[in-house]
């Protein structure tokens, strides 16, 4: 069995999640979210993109249902000691498999709760549960509870996040060399992917972001290879990972000499991005932090060139993406507290005038103030 981390460590997570079970009054959980399998029991997989779920029983039952193809896996990567297979075919309902393990588990007509907010469960596999389970139990949205769990890093989590941090750096100092005139985006982008997993790391849950020219302005992975011009503007946002766990940057890189306007932006970002860091700590919320970053972009006319968010929450993650559930938007009560890794970016894209900038980097919550991951600091780049 192959497992990231100490067996003490998965049942110190077992009993935070069935005390919270039984705080919210559930008999079971059912978990269709990869992130929750992983951080409950290690099981580590791509399989999550068929039918697969984990049933949790308030007194620390645990069952796996899932394919075949993914019964060595749970076995060799995870805790689990029991795991039910239902067997591909047509018309297939593994709906039904659950609800004959529900039965079997003593489960008719209790108090389920269902992570629906997932990609492990699609809109076709949610509605065929529903009309599975609608008369078995009372099914509850918990979508949230083992995300807002997974919040708070464990010292041995800590080792991982940081980990994952020195690889974002190792990838940048394989970038830097490569961005010039001339310089290709492919190479860049092999280089940086190239860097983290030589250093033993992961691939990331989503693509690494790659953008030159007018595509420095999109903030999501695109197909397509540009070399750089002699005067250019190069978007990067990518993540060092280690076993699953991200540690996110992202900036904008001037080619050639900076225009008044790359000079001006980013004085907004690292201007926000200290504000920032001055509320990032203990007694303040994911909607203060938002509220900062509005205010200072939008005192400064970039209320149109800004984004509606501006970090989220990381952590051990799996495709398609590794932003967590919890975003700094306007609103979000989420308190903070030491020992979440947050990654906090700045993201101008100026349509009118074609320019980018960006600047980002995550972030340790402690007691106090925050404490930055990267050795980089948050100095202008330019080649």
């Amino acid at each position: 069995m192959a497992l990231q981390f100490e067996t003490e460590e998965y049942a110190n997570r077992l009993q935070r999640l069935t005390s919270k079970m039984r705080e919210e009054k559930l008999d079971a959980m059912l978990l269709f979210a990869q992130e929750s399998m992983y951080w409950l029991t290690g099981y580590d997989t791509f399989g999550y993109c068929f039918f697969q779920t984990l049933v949790v029983r308030a007194d620390g039952e645990m069952v796996l249902l899932t394919r075949s193809a993914d019964l060595r896996q749970a076995r060799q990567t995870s805790t689990i000691g029991k795991i039910e297979i239902w067997v591909d075919r047509a018309n297939a309902d593994p709906a039904m498999d659950l609800k004959n393990l529900l039965s079997e588990m003593d489960l008719l007509g209790c108090r389920i709760g269902v992570e629906y907010d997932t990609h492990g469960l699609t809109g076709r596999n949610a509605k065929l549960l529903d009309n599975q389970l609608q008369s078995f139990g009372e099914l509850v949205d918990a979508s949230l509870l083992v995300g807002r769990l997974r919040l708070i890093k464990s010292a041995a989590e800590i080792v991982h996040v940081e980990k994952a941090a020195a690889l974002a750096d190792d990838a940048l100092d394989a970038a830097l060399p490569l961005i010039a005139p001339g310089g290709d985006e492919a190479a860049i982008l092999a280089a940086m992917q190239g860097a983290v997993l030589a250093g033993g790391g992961d691939y990331p849950a989503n693509e690494f972001i790659i953008g030159s020219g007018e595509d420095a302005l999109l903030c999501r992975y695109k197909s397509g290879r540009r070399r750089l011009d002699a005067q250019d503007q190069l978007t990067l946002e990518w993540a060092g990972v280690s076993a699953h766990y991200h540690a996110a940057m992202m900036r904008t890189v001037v080619i050639g000499t900076p225009t008044d306007r790359h000079r001006e932006l980013y004085s907004a970002c690292r201007e926000t991005m200290q504000a920032i860091e001055m509320v990032l700590r203990p007694g303040n919320t994911f909607g203060t932090v938002f509220d900062t970053h509005a205010r200072i972009m939008d005192e400064r006319g970039l209320a149109r060139h800004r984004l509606n968010a501006c970090g989220y929450s990381l952590g051990a993650r799996f495709s398609p993406s590794w932003m967590e559930q919890q975003m700094f938007h306007v609103g979000n009560p989420q308190e903070i507290l030491p020992d979440m890794s947050l990654f906090i970016h700045m993201i101008i894209m100026d349509s009118d005038t074609g320019t980018a900038m960006t600047l980002g980097q995550t972030y340790l919550t402690t007691t106090d103030q925050p404490r930055a991951l990267s050795r980089y600091g948050l100095d202008f780049i330019d080649i």
